[in-house]
C-alpha cells in the first residue's frame, strides 16, 4: 500500500510531502507512519517540564479521552544540550512514540539506537521487525541548536 511520500528534512527539522512530475508522490505508508509518530509533537506528561518552562503541554486535540496519543515527546528536548543522557532519553521517547506498531501488530517489535555525530547532530536508527521477520531500518539526523 502507498501513501504520499513525507520527507524529513534535517537542516530545518521540518518534514515535507514531496513532488514527481507536479504531482504529490507516493511511497511507503510505514515509513510516512513513523515520520507521523515521531516528528508530531504528544502531549506531555504531567510530569514532563516543557522545554520553555511554561504551562503548555502540547499536544492534538484528537488525542483528548484516547488511550493512544500520537506523536512523541522528542520536542521536550528542544533547548537540551546534546549529551549521552539527552540522546539516551531520545531513544525511549522514539521506542514510546512507535509501541503502537506492536500493539496494532504492524511489527513485531521496533528498536531504536541513537547516536551523537559531532557535536550538533543526533542520528537515530529505527529497526522494525515486520511480522513476516523482514527488517526495515530507518534512518534519522536532528542538527542540534546548542543555545
Amino acid at each position: 500500500m502507498t501513501d504520499i511520500t513525507t520527507t524529513w528534512i534535517a537542516s530545518t527539522g521540518n518534514g515535507d510531502w514531496s513532488i514527481s512530475g507536479g504531482a504529490l508522490a507516493s511511497g511507503d505508508d510505514l515509513a510516512s507512519a513513523v515520520l507521523i509518530s515521531l516528528f508530531t509533537d504528544r502531549q506531555a506528561d504531567d510530569d514532563d517540564i516543557p522545554p520553555d518552562g511554561g504551562n503548555d503541554l502540547r499536544g492534538w486535540w484528537g488525542d483528548a479521552g484516547e488511550d493512544v496519543p500520537i506523536g512523541s515527546r522528542l520536542w521536550l528536548l528542544d533547548r537540551s544540550k546534546l549529551t549521552p543522557a539527552v540522546a539516551n532519553t531520545a531513544k525511549i521517547y522514539i521506542e514510546e512514540a512507535l509501541k503502537w506498531l506492536i500493539d496494532d501488530q504492524v511489527a513485531l517489535s521496533v528498536s531504536a539506537a541513537t547516536v551523537i555525530a559531532g557535536r550538533s547532530q543526533l542520528n537515530a536508527i529505527v529497526t522494525i521487525t515486520h511480522r513476516d521477520g523482514s527488517v526495515s531500518a530507518l534512518n534519522y539526523n536532528w542538527v542540534w541548536d546548542q543555545a
